[in-house]
């Protein structure tokens, strides 16, 4: 990618963050400090411009260090899913990334869709093994629907913070710094998480 393309995608990244996805590439050109012909040249369409944003915020920040992770399968599941998410939380869900998700879902799904249908391939597959794993189950059937659910409970309060954060601008209740959230707070939730699924499904799900 040449410098002046790397300038227009950065500087739409953050036009998109705070303005939504309304607005005329003409305006977005503006705000960058570019011309509207250059930014044609790259992007001849907005939807080509928010292709690469995707790939930049979301796909582009999916590290294949977390598969390796949620894949060991000498280390203990709560500690996996705390590292993971404690990277997650602090690095991943970034101002732009959760304010474009939020912009995306509010208006045509395009890239909310697209990133959950990379969570589902990608991740909840891998959650959902461990935490069988960790209530003894080798069971590899399709997941019930209380197992999503619960999973989506963990998942979404994970993503919460971040909204705390990036949408409503309130702090995170940490005793660390006030722009991250410490791990403990995140094993908390992960350890609350695997704890209701051993109660809840160990005897009545019929995966195992």
């Amino acid at each position: 990618m040449s410098e002046r393309e790397r300038q227009i995608v950065d500087g739409a990244i953050q036009f998109f963050a705070s303005n939504g996805f309304g607005g005329q590439l003409r305006d977005l050109a503006k705000s960058i400090g570019v011309t509207h012909a250059l930014l044609y040249h790259y992007f001849p369409t907005k939807q080509a411009l928010i292709d690469r944003v995707y790939l930049d915020v979301f796909e582009g920040r999916w590290r294949d260090s977390w598969d390796e992770l949620l894949d060991d399968t000498k280390a203990d599941v709560e500690d996996k899913f705390t590292a993971f998410y404690a990277d997650y939380v602090n690095n991943a869900l970034s101002r732009e990334f959760v304010r474009i998700l939020m912009f995306s879902g509010l208006m045509d799904h395009a890239i909310s869709d697209r990133f959950f249908a990379m969570l589902r391939e990608r991740l909840f597959p891998r959650l959902i093994r461990e935490t069988r794993r960790f209530r003894g189950s080798t069971s590899r059937a399709k997941p019930s629907e209380r197992e999503l659910e619960l999973l989506m409970g963990l998942h979404g309060g994970m993503f919460y913070i971040s909204i705390r954060r990036w949408i409503y601008g309130q702090d995170v209740h940490s005793e660390a710094m006030h722009d991250t959230c410490d791990e403990a707070l995140v094993r908390d939730r992960v350890r609350g998480y695997l704890q209701a699924s051993r109660e809840l499904l160990t005897q009545k799900n019929p995966a195992r």
